[in-house]
């Protein structure tokens, strides 16, 4: 039993002698690596509406944010370059218009719309924000297999959005004083978003775009105008 009992401490002595030297040695093996599954996506935006009519004026630096927190799911075999990945997240978007307010036309009935006029107030900013509990979907391409944090990346995908919440805000000063109007209303705006994406880059950062599948204003609500967004993506982990 005794000599049982040896044999095992030897055993393992030298397995960890030889794990040791795996991953701490000038020769560390690649495979115990963990590559980074871009579990986390940040998106930094610029924002702008495709189709809008001459009567509408933006302007000032329309922007937005994305947060998402996907899972990876590799395809084909275990160190393939492609993967499939899906998750979840929100994504805000405002648009500053140039000397202009949004009306709205609230009676009850199917002809109630918005409507762009000039300002009623002297607005220092004028803005409207939407924000959507979004899916995104991509298929992913990465050059490095054993760190996806080093090495050119690509993808193209799709996002899936619901509305959570969506605003007006206008502010002006009254003798030096801030004072913002504020309304809020889902009533006009689509309550579902879909959108083809697709992003390029190195490491941790890419940049992407985004074109929406659907316009901003359910039909007859508003101006057929198509929201979109270009940007800044930072993955990892």
């Amino acid at each position: 039993m005794k000599k049982c009992f040896a044999l095992l401490a030897l055993l393992i002595v030298q397995t960890a002698h030889v794990f040791a030297q795996d991953t701490d040695g000038p020769n560390k093996q690649t495979e115990i690596q963990k590559p980074s599954r871009d579990f986390v996506m940040l998106q930094f935006t610029y924002n702008g509406w495709a189709g809008k009519p001459d009567s509408i004026k933006t302007g000032g630096f329309s922007r937005g944010f994305n947060g998402y927190v996907c899972y990876d799911f590799p395809l084909g075999k275990k160190k393939s370059n492609f993967s499939f990945a899906a998750g979840i997240g929100i994504s805000t978007a405002s648009i500053y218009l140039d000397n202009q307010q949004i009306n709205f036309t609230d009676t009850g009935t199917k002809g109630d719309q918005v409507s762009f006029s000039a300002e009623s107030k002297d607005y220092n900013k004028y803005k409207i924000t939407t924000a959507y509990l979004t899916a995104p979907f991509e298929l992913r391409y990465f050059a490095n297999k054993n760190n996806r944090n080093k090495g050119f990346k690509a993808a193209i995908g799709m996002t899936v959005g619901t509305l959570v919440g969506a605003h007006t805000k206008g502010v002006y000063k009254v003798d030096g004083t801030k004072v913002a109007d504020k309304v809020n209303t889902k009533r006009y705006i689509q309550p579902w978003s879909f959108a083809g994406t697709a992003r390029i880059g190195w490491g941790n950062f890419s940049i992407f775009g985004t074109y929406n599948f659907t316009t901003l204003f359910k039909e007859g609500q508003g101006p057929d105008v198509t929201p979109y967004a270009v940007g800044l993506c930072v993955t990892g982990l």
